[in-house]
């Protein structure tokens, strides 16, 4: 194992901790460690390994944002929102650090839910919302984890 290995190895893990805690872009930075990674090695199964992580975390990109927002829709939650507890997570992840973003969503989903349904109304759309984070999060997880494990194998098949 090289110093390469070590330094991806070390990479993905902060990638898969910003994946659970959204401080940081745990996908992409998966992504981008593997690439590096397969450049720096320079040999064809570095390449495929490459692909193949490259292809998990695409996949798992795609499906997070579809199989939650179809919940959502099903649930009754309009785009709308979403769209309101999108921008209250962006100001929530620079004004509360490292939970700011999840607190933002949260409450400007509520907030537009108030807005749109009634106080005693709002709790369902909002706990549906939650839901399809929770679930957007676990997606995302497991596809860095399948492009996780794919550097690993190809670790041991490069040497």
């Amino acid at each position: 194992m090289t110093l390469t290995d070590l330094l991806t190895g070390l990479a993905i893990l902060v990638g898969l901790a910003g994946i659970v805690v959204p401080v940081l872009p745990g996908g992409l930075l998966i992504l981008v460690a593997v690439l590096v990674w397969a450049a720096v090695v320079g040999t064809g199964t570095s390449w495929t390994v490459a692909a193949v992580a490259v292809a998990f975390l695409m996949v798992g990109t795609v499906v997070k944002f579809t199989v939650p927002g179809k919940r959502l829709q099903a649930a009754g939650v309009p785009t709308r929102t979403i769209v309101l507890g999108g921008l209250l997570g962006i100001v929530g992840f620079f004004v509360i650090p490292v939970v700011g973003l999840f607190v933002g969503f949260v409450a400007g989903v509520y907030l537009a839910e108030v807005q749109r349904v009634g106080q005693s109304s709002a709790w369902p759309s909002t706990w549906a919302a939650l839901k399809a984070t929770g679930l957007s999060i676990l997606i995302e997880l497991a596809s860095g984890l399948l492009a996780a494990s794919t550097f690993v194998i190809g670790v041991f098949l490069v040497r």
